[in-house]
């Protein structure tokens, strides 16, 4: 697998915010929604540019995701269920990234920053009975869908990242830490447009234009460039 610093992924479906139909229950199936989230990630990074179809088998995908295959499996079914990706679209052993388009709603998804040793050293980590484990999931998908181009961090406030995720306000903050300390997002702080001496949280997604930040870019951006929402 040849690994580009990032690769392209439909975004619309975040953005219209369906990453709420991923509900961490008590005694639920929460953790294959973590699952489905972990094996998406894998599904992009073997997707071909032009057709958003991936050619990976269970195998492969197990082995990346440190997952067991019926784990895998459950989360390859929410996955299909939530139209965010077909199965075998061409034979066993592919799958299609849903609504895909080369040329227009596509996201930056990391993936060379990711692995160590072939595999997705964040997910090592992962215990699958941890609800903060989805929610830092779905906060890494709603980051990389809302970065800005321009300033290379997404800015949202925390009535917005759980109108866009359904992450309870109350559990952001475990989420947000949680994907700093797998070294996936990191909290920048950036001049706010709602104080003129104030600043506010954005969010930047490790290993997309990894040159563009705060210390390369700060002294030429305003609270301007920075439009919380």
């Amino acid at each position: 697998m040849d690994r580009k610093p990032w690769v392209k992924i439909p975004s619309s479906w975040i953005e219209k915010g369906r990453l709420k139909n991923l509900k961490w229950t008590i005694g639920g199936d929460g953790s294959d929604k973590t699952a489905a989230l972990m094996g998406l990630v894998v599904i992009a990074h073997s997707a071909n540019e032009e057709t958003g179809i991936a050619r990976v088998t269970y195998d492969v995908l197990c082995d990346v995701t440190s997952l067991s295959r019926s784990k895998l499996s459950n989360g390859l079914d929410i996955l299909e269920r939530i139209k965010v990706v077909e199965r075998m679209p061409e034979g066993r052993s592919t799958y299609k990234l849903a609504s895909y388009n080369p040329q227009l709603g596509w996201a930056k998804l990391p993936f060379k920053s990711m692995y160590s040793g072939g595999k997705i050293t964040a997910f090592e980590d992962f215990s699958l009975r941890r609800s903060s484990e989805l929610d830092a999931m779905k906060l890494f998908f709603l980051f990389v869908a809302r970065r800005d181009r321009n300033t290379n961090v997404a800015n949202l406030s925390y009535d917005k990242i759980s109108e866009y995720s359904g992450v309870e306000r109350t559990k952001i903050k475990t989420a947000i830490s949680l994907l700093a300390a797998l070294s996936l997002v990191y909290t920048e702080q950036v001049p706010s447009n709602k104080s003129e001496f104030g600043v506010a949280n954005a969010y930047r997604v490790v290993g997309v234009d990894s040159t563009v930040h705060m210390g390369t870019r700060g002294r030429s951006l305003d609270a301007n460039d920075f439009d919380e929402e």
